[in-house]
This record gives structure tokens, sequence and C-alpha cells, in this order.
């Protein structure tokens, strides 16, 4: 219908720190990425997590696999609320972490 905007579903599921920290003590194979900024992450982030920017993760698609689920990782979850929209749309199964990693109370690096 002309004038009609389709909505997509604009939800993402998300996953709290404590239970991403809980994955990880459990020894689950979760893939963690971090959309922080370099300066960002210098700071510490969770050992596990990749890291790429949120700015790069078009450009990145093929490092991120696509029959795996990921936990979207930033400072306060906002951007990677974003980054889990982008690559859902794209087709890959994202969670984000909600409140980011000031919420985050794990080992960091």
């Amino acid at each position: 219908m002309e004038g009609m905007i389709w909505m997509e579903d604009y939800t993402v599921k998300t996953i709290t720190p404590e239970e991403v920290e809980k994955l990880l003590k459990e020894g689950n194979d979760v893939s963690i990425i971090d959309v922080r900024e370099d300066e960002e992450v210098a700071a510490g982030k969770i050992p596990a997590a990749k890291h790429i920017r949120l700015s790069e993760i078009p450009e990145r698609l093929d490092e991120i696999e696509k029959d795996k689920e990921h936990i979207m990782v930033c400072r306060s979850g906002r951007r990677s609320e974003n980054a889990s929209l982008f690559l859902q749309e794209q087709g890959y199964k994202v969670k984000n972490m909600t409140g980011g990693m000031l919420e985050w109370e794990g080992d960091t690096k």
C-alpha cells in the first residue's frame, strides 16, 4: 500500500549481565561481541568478547557466524541494541546485554 510503512519487528531479545556471567562460568560456548570504541574497550572488556566497533559491523559481517547466537555488549546497552537490530535484520540470532558494561560485575581484561 502506498504511503504505508511496513514495520518490522523492532524488538530484540535481551539478556542480563548476570545471565551472561552465569553462561560463561558454566563453560558454555558463548559468542559475545563488544561494539564499544577502542578507548572504552582498552579500559576493560569481558575476556571472551570479540571487539567489533559499532561503525565497523556492516563491513565485518563475514567475521560473525550466522548459525550461532551472539550477545551484543556496549557501555550502557543502547549501541548494542542498535547493533542487535541491525544484525537481526541481516538474519543473525542476537541478544542484547541490558545495562551494558555499566552493570557488568564479572571479570574484565
